[in-house]
């Protein structure tokens, strides 16, 4: 064609295209009715040829008026129930349907349906005159379905220096939305912008309002279009997507209209309709997957790894939709059904909306809810009815067991969604047992259950595994990734990575403004004794002491409230949200009541709302999440009361850190140690977009960049693993545990033989026999030494998780290992507990001496384009060891030198010369003696700068750091406060 240089050349080139290649037909602007909206001639055409009996029908009722009535009929149902409606389920009227599109079948069955596809005209007309009003309008390109204009699209190429921004302008200054044909639902489907170098469209126009969404592939994992031989890094536009099969399996199974209830006070006062087009990746992953799944037929597993903002939701759903009716090439169904495990309520109305969409059929999705009766009661009888589509949690199927004795030989296509907290562990190998049929039948004796539970840790031939998730740790890589030809490490079968989602806007960049804080403590032992106090446990202790200290807390609060107040509150006109992640529920406990109190003391117009699961206890108060927020907030509504003006700041512990979607959270306050997956899951709760959310902010108390930067590297382009699982490392735990002769192989083959025997299931003597041939180990690792035992203790562990693990991805097949296996779970459980596990509580041992918070570093934390590795679990297992004790003095000493703090024992001297100074002021002795602490407080403060000024010259770097410095003021004022009330009561008594 030679290169291309100008717009209308671009027009040209691509309209030769689509007609010499892709079977589209050259329709001429002179034969649109642009009152209508359609080629009439293309229409009634494809209804005659395709429908002969019923346009001969209509002709019969319309008395020879057929073509006018006809075309009356379809531009008014183009008006009130839309285009796509038309084209998918076709026109009604005089009694019957015409159809005008035929779609392709899932199978090939009924040759007269290949027949009349083969029958659809597509059209495409360059130099599109559309407008009814003005005969000078044009757009640069149409796509019509049988006379019925289905697409548009702006043409713009580099070399004229017009761009795919100057396509969009001319969509939101140049069209008007009230034409017939670019009208929405009504006219065509979707508006391309596109240049030689990016495409983007939208599916509704709306003049300045209008939104465009980008369909590009993709280019080394982050936006943009990969090189194309024909010069055009856009060309698989209109050579693949609008190629005759694709197009028309893009119209019939992916576009519809989503319908969004706006609610206010619990009532719905509209419907918001928006017309769907899959992105590219959403359009390339399922065709992918459903083609694979074509190929292979079931038994096959599949992980992809789609960012946070992929629209997962709408993937799964399309995906499930093709699935369940999947034909392979002999015309064969390749699944009897699709189970989708998912945690999130919001996939089930999706599924169900979408399938409803596409098909006009109700039924097909069963939630499992346990509405009638239980949910595994109503799960076993889903399964037993063969319904199609199945929504349930992971947590339902091993009670499943309970109420079936199996299924049928079926295959089934298992949907998971966020694969990571869903598919590891011993459900994973229950479910797998459930759907694979692999369950007791009268004629297994023990030896073939403990074969088929050794099998059902593998790969299942009737099972394909669909497993969707952002951060796929590395055995959720092993196993359900897969290793390309070329390679050695298994990696995701569809990637859309994180950075492509924040270069194309989907979602925000969390780590774009990221403040760390400092904090320097000093410590001192506030009681004579030095007891011994285990070493390790006792620096736990010592930070839990720190972190709940009230000045501590006190501190940090005055720093949130201060800087939401400053620069997050205005944020998104006025609505912006912050959220406080606390590490642990007593820690969330104090900082709600630690930010009350600040809001009142100050008095200003904020609302704060805890979450956290449970009762909390905390000096000698019950605390819960209902009882701590206001009247009329409950655990159940909490989420829509935060979305409310009323409430801006949510402090968690361990909720809402994942799953949790607030477009309006901007700033996240964090005071926990966070790290891998965790880390980019509770960052992420940021990262949603919303009209006038420009950026997020994250202050951060606890970790350093580094480690920030460590956790997200990892998925932020593909993932893979840093090192393969290897098979051996099992049979080396297994020769550890055989040496160190707590139990023989005759107790663990006796053990197996009554738990897998048929005849003994859910009986008590059953249960008796199972003790019986535990007890002999737990009594020989009773009588052994604390080495010995902690040792064993610790390999058995190390074997039941990584057999757990490995047995899922390497296909041992090893009766002996499960036998293992299974005895080592129930004598696990038996072993005493470890008499050094108590915990160590630190409260009026210890004293807060100083105390001192800084910023640190603030800014971008840059991630590299260059992928990331995450880990296996693949460690052999290492015995636990003993806790040296040692004085609490020297752990005061090792924490002090920990956290840094930078106070000398010149400063002490002169904080206790101060002390002295103030207990021999006789004013300041008696107010201390006749007052409270409170009132006290108002004297003493006052002095007490006068003091540091009588003596600045004796330390004027701590005098500087007193006057300078809030967080030193108040802590050095407030220690020294209650040092000398504390005396001046003392002395007085």
């Amino acid at each position: 064609m030679g290169r291309i240089h100008d717009e209308e050349h671009f027009e040209e080139y691509i309209s030769s295209y689509l007609v010499e290649s892709n079977e589209y037909d050259l329709l001429s602007s002179a034969e649109f009715d642009k009152e209508r909206g359609i080629f009439p001639d293309i229409v009634v055409s494809f209804v005659k040829e395709t429908q002969p009996k019923k346009w001969n029908k209509l002709e019969t009722a319309y008395k020879g008026n057929a073509r006018k009535r006809f075309l009356q009929d379809l531009t008014s149902a183009m008006e009130n129930r839309g285009t796509l409606e038309l084209l998918r389920h076709g026109l009604r009227t005089t009694g019957t349907t015409i159809y005008l599109a035929a779609f392709k079948p899932n199978t090939g069955l009924n040759p007269e349906i290949e027949k009349r596809y083969k029958s659809n005209h597509l059209g495409v007309t360059s130099q599109f005159y559309y407008s009814a009003t003005d005969p000078n309008k044009s757009i640069d390109l149409a796509l019509s379905l049988n006379g019925i204009p289905v697409a548009t699209a702006e043409l713009k190429n580099a070399m004229t220096d017009q761009t795919i921004e100057d396509a969009k302008i001319q969509y939101k200054t140049d069209r008007d939305p009230g034409e017939p044909v670019l009208k929405f639902k009504r006219g065509a489907l979707v508006h391309f912008a596109v240049d030689t170098h990016e495409v983007e469209y939208t599916t509704e126009l709306a003049g300045e309002d209008t939104h465009f969404l980008p369909f590009n592939r993709g280019h080394e994992n982050g936006a943009g279009n990969p090189p194309h031989e024909s010069g055009h890094r856009t060309a698989y536009l209109w050579e693949d997507i609008w190629a005759k099969d694709s197009w028309m399996d893009i119209i019939q199974r992916f576009m519809h209209i989503d319908e969004e209830e706006i609610q206010k006070d619990g009532v719905t006062v509209e419907t918001d309709e928006t017309m769907i087009f899959p992105r590219y990746h959403q359009l390339d992953c399922v065709r992918k997957l459903v083609a694979d799944a074509k190929a292979h037929g079931a038994g096959e597993d599949y992980l992809i790894q789609h960012s946070t903002g992929s629209g997962k939701s709408k993937s799964i759903a399309w995906l499930v939709h093709r699935l369940t009716s999947l034909h392979d090439d002999d015309d064969e169904a390749v699944f009897d059904g699709v189970v989708v495990v998912t945690d999130r309520t919001v996939l089930d109305k999706q599924l169900r909306n979408t399938i409803y969409e596409l098909d006009h059929k109700t039924g097909v999705v069963e939630a499992i809810k346990g509405e009638h009766g239980s949910k595994s009661e109503e799960l076993a009888e889903a399964l037993e009815a063969g319904k199609p589509v199945i929504i349930t949690t992971l947590q339902t199927f091993p009670y499943v067991i309970e109420h079936t004795q199996g299924l049928p030989e079926r295959d089934y296509a298992v949907v998971v969604d966020e694969a990571h907290s869903s598919q590891t562990g011993e459900m994973a190998k229950e479910m797998k047992e459930i759907l694979s049929g692999k369950d007791v039948s009268e004629d297994d004796d023990w030896e073939d259950l403990l074969a088929k539970s050794a099998e059902s840790r593998g790969q299942q031939s009737n099972l394909s595994f669909f497993a969707f998730t952002a951060t796929p740790k590395g055995k959720t890589l092993e196993s359900f990734g897969h290793t390309p030809e070329d390679g050695d490490k298994p990696e995701p079968f569809h990637l859309y990575s994180m950075r492509q989602a924040i270069e194309e806007g989907f979602i925000l960049d969390v780590l774009q403004h990221y403040t760390t804080y400092d904090t320097f403590y000093g410590l001192a032992k506030a009681i004579e004794e030095d007891p011994q106090v285990p070493q390790k446990k006792a620096v736990k202790a010592v930070s839990r002491f720190l972190k709940l200290h009230p000045h501590n807390i006190a501190q940090k609060v005055k720093i949130i409230i201060e800087h939401f107040r400053e620069h997050t509150q205005h944020k998104i006109g006025g609505k912006a949200k912050a959220m406080v992640v606390t590490s642990s529920r007593v820690h969330a406990v104090r900082y709600k009541n630690a930010i009350d109190d600040y809001i009142e003391e100050n008095d200003y117009d904020l609302g704060a709302l805890v979450a956290f699961s449970g009762t909390v206890e905390d000096d000698g108060f019950e605390y819960t999440e209902d009882g701590m927020n206001p009247e009329g907030v409950t655990q159940s509504n909490l989420t829509n009361e935060f979305d409310t003006q009323e409430y801006q700041i949510l402090v968690v512990a361990d909720k809402y850190q994942t799953g949790f979607d607030q477009p309006l959270l901007h700033t996240m306050y964090v005071d926990k140690k966070l790290s891998g997956v965790q880390a980019v899951q509770t960052l992420g709760r940021l990262n949603r977009t919303h009209p006038g959310k420009e950026d997020t902010f994250v202050l951060d108390f606890q970790n350093d960049r580094e480690d920030i930067y460590n956790a997200f590297q990892p998925f932020y382009e593909k993932t893979t693993v840093e090192e393969t699982t290897d098979p051996q490392h099992i049979y080396q735990l297994e020769a550890e545990l055989d040496g160190f002769q707590i139990y023989t192989k005759q107790e663990v083959d006796q053990f197996a033989e009554a738990f897998f025997s048929p005849k003994n299931k859910g009986t008590e003597q059953a249960h008796a026999k199972l003790e019986s041939h535990i007890q002999p180990a737990r009594d020989r690792f009773k009588v052994a030494d604390v080495e010995k035992q902690d040792n064993f203790r610790s390999k058995l562990r190390s074997f039941l998780r990584l057999y757990k693990f490995q047995s899922q991805v390497v296909n041992y097949s090893d009766t002996q290992l499960e036998k293992l296996y299974t005895f080592g779970r129930f004598l696990y459980k038996e072993l005493p507990r470890d008499p050094n596990e108590s915990r160590v509580e630190f409260n009026d041992e210890l004293a807060l001496q100083y105390y001192r918070l800084e910023k640190a570093e603030e800014g971008n934390i840059e991630l590299d384009a260059s992928g990331g590795e995450v880990q296996s679990p693949t460690e052999t297992g290492t015995g636990s060891q003993e806790d040296e004790e040692v004085e609490l003095s020297t752990i005061v000493e090792k924490i002090n030198e920990q956290l840094g703090t930078d106070f000398t024992e010149a400063d002490q001297l002169f904080l206790d010369q101060l002390k002295e100074d103030a207990l021999e002021d006789d004013h300041l002795r008696r107010s201390a003696q006749v007052n409270s602490k409170e009132n006290f407080a108002l004297e003493f403060d006052d002095t007490l700068t006068e003091m540091f000024i009588d003596r600045m010259d004796q330390n004027q770097e701590l005098f500087a750091k007193f006057m300078d410095n809030e967080e030193v003021q108040e802590a050095i004022t407030k220690h020294l406060r209650r040092e000398v009330y504390q005396e001046s009561q003392t002395a007085n008594s």
